[in-house]
């Protein structure tokens, strides 16, 4: 008699209180009270198969969840392999996470459903896990068509296809931020409008935030659509001298020749004068060298006329390019001969080599042509008087 009574109070507790299962599971714990008595009894209002089954359920997922995830993964790959685009295995092995993620929110909802644990509170973190990991592929499947992006805006400009793309990326990464933060906080009944309305002061002081970010934001498209700087051009702005490194949302990094990480706002860039070095083919070679004042006029015009025939030869120099030697001043301790011209490479280290040898070059003209180079000096004069001393 009191097996029967088990069997009938767990029967009447399996068909009336509701645990979040559906019939079928519903008829297969009855079922499996009647055959296996002692699962019917309750301890902490949860019937001993409640326990067992929530349990079970919840280990079987986690252990298998691994397996389950290379099943579908596998099973997908081989499916997209018949397609001619690889941006479809890539969004595929970028789900891998996420599914596995899923399987645990499936591990989660499975134990609570048995167990009759869900509440306002439970359904409310529930259904935060699940927009999270909804976001989440998206998040995933982004991040995997950033190379058919870099292909759209390569068509745009073959430059500026790097920035671009990480730009777009950005962008798109942080309107899906924003999308996934609100939709949980609308999930728990909070009105991001209102409350950001509510904040006063506060309010206040992120509505200035954002005009700065505003400023920045179309400061970054400036950069973009006038084409001024690209990663890897060597540039001087607002007092800062490197090589950029990145151009983001808000700023642009500059990695100085000290090695320094140097973070500009982009207004401030697309604000500013802005010297790229990177842009230019030549560089120019600007001297100005002084003769001894005992070097006579014919000597200064014989080494003018070497100098310009060396610098006419020189194959690191352009041809097409001002070049200007003259005789420009008489300085107070040297005769000065001015030298203006270009080289035909804007590389640095390339443009140090070219001017060492030209360097040499005059050296030896003017060593050739029996003259020295000046360097500051005072001669003293003193004058003979007839005057005798008393």
């Amino acid at each position: 008699m009191a097996v029967d009574k088990n069997i009938t109070v767990a029967t009447k507790v399996a068909t009336t209180i509701d645990k979040g299962l559906d019939s079928v599971s519903q008829d297969i714990l009855i079922a499996l009270y009647k055959k296996i008595p002692i699962l019917g009894q309750s301890i902490f209002n949860f019937t001993y198969g409640q326990i067992l089954a929530a349990i079970t359920l919840f280990l079987f997922i986690i252990v298998f969840r691994p397996l389950l995830t290379s099943l579908i993964i596998n099973t997908l790959l081989k499916l997209a392999k018949k397609s001619k685009t690889i941006y479809d295995d890539l969004i595929i092995l970028n789900l891998r996470r996420p599914l596995r993620f899923a399987f645990l929110l499936l591990a989660l909802y499975s134990f609570v459903s048995i167990l009759y644990l869900r509440n306002d509170i439970i359904n409310l973190l529930l259904g935060s896990l699940v927009i999270y990991n909804f976001f989440w592929i998206i998040w995933s499947i982004l991040t995997s068509l950033q190379g058919a992006i870099y292909k759209a805006t390569n068509h745009l400009s073959k430059d500026l296809s790097n920035e671009l793309t990480h730009f777009i990326i950005r962008v798109i990464k942080l309107l899906v931020w924003f999308a996934g933060v609100s939709s949980i906080l609308s999930l728990w009944g909070i009105n991001v409008t209102a409350l950001v309305a509510s904040l006063g002061l506060g309010g206040l002081a992120f509505a200035l935030a954002a005009k700065d970010t505003a400023a920045n934001l179309f400061g970054s498209i400036a950069l973009l659509i006038d084409k001024s700087i690209k990663i890897g051009d060597w540039i001087k702005v607002d007092g800062v001298e490197g090589i950029v490194e990145d151009i983001g949302m808000r700023t642009t990094k500059i990695r100085t020749f000290q090695k320094s990480l140097v973070v500009v706002p982009n207004q401030i860039v697309a604000t500013s004068h802005i010297e790229n070095f990177s842009r230019r083919d030549i560089r120019r070679i600007k001297m100005t060298i002084g003769l001894t004042y005992d070097t006579t006029s014919k000597q200064i015009e014989q080494i003018i006329k070497e100098i310009k025939n060396m610098l006419q030869n020189h194959q690191g120099i352009d041809k097409e390019q001002t070049m200007l030697v003259n005789f420009d001043e008489f300085a107070d301790s040297s005769k000065n001969i001015f030298i203006y011209t270009f080289t035909n490479t804007a590389n640095w280290q390339e443009y140090l080599n070219i001017k060492e040898d030209i360097n040499y070059k005059i050296s030896q003209i003017v060593e050739n042509n029996g003259s020295s180079f000046a360097f500051p000096s005072q001669s003293i004069y003193i004058e003979k008087t007839n005057t005798k001393l008393p």
